[in-house]
C-alpha cells in the first residue's frame, strides 16, 4: 500500500507534552467497526464496564531505562560531542545504538560518558565502536557488563522522550515517573509501552473486581519505534527488531480465555505484536523468547487478539498502519478526525482508544 494513504494533518496543539493527573483520568475513544454508532466518546476509567467478566487484558511489563546518553569522542586532539540512543541489547556488555552525528564515528573509536557533561573528571563509562551498519546504527562494546553496566547507564543516561516531546521541552525528573508504567518489571525498553501509562492501582483494582484477568508479557520497545517510514510503499519498509517473551503459563492461560469464548485484549501495540508473533495459523498462542520484526498492515489476518487499547499515533507511522489493519483504515480515519476535532490529546502522554476488530478479519 502507498504510505501516503496513512497520512493526516495533526495540529501541534493536539500533542500532549505531559500526561493528565491522575493517569486514569484520560479520555478513551471506543471504536466498534460495523456498529452504529462507530464511535463512543468515553473514559479510561470506564474500561472495566466495557469488558466482560472472564475477558483478559495483556500488559507489557517492560521497564524503560535511561537510554539517551551524551558521549564524547576524542581523535587527533579534537573532541566531538555525540548523542547516543541505545535501542537493542545484544550481549550483557554490548548494545546497538543510534548516534548523531554518526558521520563522526568509525570502527575502533572510543566514546566516553561522564556523569556531568564536559566534566574534567575521568569518564564513568566507555564504549568502543565495533561496527557501523547499513541501517544507520552502530554496535557499541562497553567496558563493563551486566549489573555494573545497568548501574552506569542509570547514572549517565536520560529518559529518551519521543522526538515530538523532546523537541519542545527538556526531559526532567518528573518524566522518570510519568514515562513508566506502574507495573514495569523487566529492564530493557528505550521507549514506554504508552497504552499502559493510563493504569493506576485504582483502575487495576476495578478490573479485578469486575472479574477481568490480567496477564503479562514482555516486549522491550526499541528506539526504532520512533523512526519515520522513509519509503513510498509499505512493501519496501524494513521493520526494526524487538526482543520479547511469552511464558508457557501465560500462553496456556490466554488460550483458555479464547477457548471459552472470552476476549483477549492487548494493552498497547507492543503487546499485540508479540502476541501475534507467537500465534500459529490455528489461532493457538505459543511460548516465545526472542526477537520479532512483525510488520502489520491492512490485509493482515489477526490470530490472537480480540481488542486493542492504544494511544493515538503519528501520521504515516507503522503504528497507525497497525491500528488501521485492526479496525479498518476508513474507520480509523474517521476516529482520528473525531479525536482531533473534539480535543483528544495525542501520542505518548495523550489520551487512549479502545479498538475492536473489523468484521471481515
Amino acid at each position: 500500500m502507498r504510505v501516503d494513504e496513512f497520512d493526516f494533518d495533526l495540529p501541534p496543539e493536539s500533542i500532549a507534552l505531559r500526561p493528565v493527573k491522575p493517569r486514569d483520568a484520560a479520555r478513551m475513544l471506543v471504536v466498534r467497526p460495523g456498529q452504529n454508532p462507530l464511535l463512543d466518546d468515553n473514559a479510561v476509567l470506564s474500561l472495566p464496564d466495557l469488558l466482560n467478566p472472564g475477558d483478559a487484558l495483556v500488559f507489557n511489563n517492560t521497564k524503560v531505562i535511561p537510554a539517551q546518553l551524551v558521549g564524547f569522542r576524542d581523535r587527533e586532539g579534537a573532541r566531538a560531542k555525540l548523542g547516543v540512543t541505545l535501542h537493542q541489547k545484544t550481549q550483557t556488555d554490548s548494545w546497538r545504538a543510534f548516534v548523531k552525528p554518526a558521520k563522526k564515528l568509525r570502527p575502533g573509536d572510543v566514546i566516553q560518558f561522564f556523569v556531568e557533561e564536559n566534566a574534567d573528571s575521568d569518564p564513568l563509562l566507555r564504549a568502543r565502536v565495533e561496527e557501523k551498519s547499513a541501517a544507520g546504527d552502530v554496535l557499541l562494546q562497553f567496558d563493563r557488563g551486566a549489573g555494573e553496566l545497568d548501574a552506569a547507564i542509570a547514572q549517565v543516561g536520560h529518559i529518551p522522550l519521543p522526538p515530538y516531546i523532546a523537541s519542545r521541552r527538556p526531559e526532567d525528573a518528573q518524566d522518570r515517573q510519568d514515562y513508566q508504567t506502574v507495573y514495569a518489571e523487566h529492564k530493557g525498553a528505550v521507549a514506554a509501552p504508552t497504552a499502559g501509562l493510563h493504569f493506576t492501582e485504582r483502575l487495576l483494582n476495578a478490573l479485578d473486581s469486575r472479574g477481568i484477568q490480567r496477564h503479562f508479557i514482555t516486549l522491550h520497545v526499541g528506539a526504532g519505534t520512533f523512526l519515520p517510514v522513509k519509503v513510498d510503499d509499505t512493501n519496501d519498509h524494513q521493520m526494526h527488531e524487538e526482543w520479547g517473551e511469552i511464558t508457557s503459563e501465560t500462553a496456556d492461560a490466554l488460550n483458555a480465555v479464547r477457548k471459552r469464548g472470552n476476549k483477549v485484549v492487548a494493552v498497547g501495540t507492543t503487546s499485540l505484536r508479540i502476541l501475534e508473533s507467537a500465534t500459529s495459523e490455528d489461532h493457538v498462542i505459543h511460548p516465545i523468547s526472542g526477537s520479532t520484526d512483525i510488520f502489520i498492515t491492512p490485509g493482515y489476518r489477526f490470530k490472537a487478539v480480540d481488542g486493542l487499547m492504544t494511544n493515538f499515533h503519528l501520521p504515516k507511522s507503522t503504528l497507525f498502519m497497525l491500528v488501521s489493519a485492526f479496525a479498518g483504515l476508513s474507520e480509523m480515519r474517521r476516529a482520528y478526525e473525531f479525536a482531533i476535532s473534539n480535543g483528544y490529546r495525542f501520542y505518548s502522554y495523550g489520551d487512549s482508544s479502545l479498538l475492536f476488530p473489523k468484521g471481515d478479519q
